[in-house]
């Protein structure tokens, strides 16, 4: 059936080879593992056969397991890494990771210390916007409602760079889906290489199975963005 699956972590309960970054302890991964040959005994018998990998919190900027396991699985995975905006020179790092597969880069506020109306101003994001429209690299962006307006201005000034917004934007993460988050991430369609993750379900509005409060918001997103653009 060859099916694409846009959004899977992995983690290794090898902490020796690959260890955690600084705040986090093994207790915060739970489950304990879930390693490359564990998601396949899931992924396999529906059909997924292509998978994008998003570096794990708890590694931080080392994307050390992430890329070793794309380097034993090169025909299944691809990556979304996570770099540091604020280092030396992280277009040129984008373009090294490019070699090793990795097709987009997870960026969220927190990794800088400017307010939420400037988060994209801080040191380094335009250079990994220039360098992801030329290298054809996405930024994925782990954000909350109000750092639409700022990403709008990005996009303004980078049409040409792909970009995602994960997770809807983490409407109704606090249990309300309010019109005006969903008319601002709707309006976020007008930039053609803009595309939006329909998932993450189980955090946002009621995160009561079926989900199915979340409909009307979902097809407004697909509506605006149409499904060519949604994954």
């Amino acid at each position: 059936m060859n099916y694409i699956d846009a959004h899977v972590h992995v983690w290794t309960p090898d902490t020796t080879r690959y260890p955690l970054a600084a705040g986090f302890k093994k207790e915060s991964m739970q489950p304990a593992s879930f390693t490359p040959e564990e998601l396949f005994k899931h992924c396999k018998p529906a059909g997924v056969t292509r998978i994008n990998l998003i570096q794990m919190s708890f590694y931080r900027f080392d994307n050390s397991y992430m890329l070793d396991m794309i380097a034993k699985h090169p025909d299944e995975f691809v990556g979304t890494a996570v770099i540091n905006p604020l280092g030396n020179d992280p277009e040129r790092e984008m373009t090294d990771l490019a070699k090793r597969g990795v097709r987009a880069f997870r960026i969220l506020p927190k990794l800088s210390d400017e307010p939420i109306d400037r988060w994209l101003r801080a040191k380094g994001y335009a250079a990994m916007f220039r360098a992801g429209a030329r290298n054809d690299q996405a930024m994925a962006c782990l954000i909350n409602p109000d750092a639409l307006p700022e990403l709008d201005r990005m996009c303004k000034e980078f049409p040409d760079t792909p970009v995602i917004i994960d997770h809807l934007a983490r409407i109704g993460a606090d249990g309300v889906i309010r019109d005006a988050d969903v008319d601002r991430l709707c309006a976020m369609a007008k930039h053609k290489m803009v595309m939006v993750k329909i998932g993450a379900f189980y955090a946002l509005g009621k995160k009561q199975p079926p989900y199915t409060d979340l409909a009307p918001l979902i097809r407004r997103v697909v509506t605006a963005f149409s499904p060519e653009r949604c994954m």
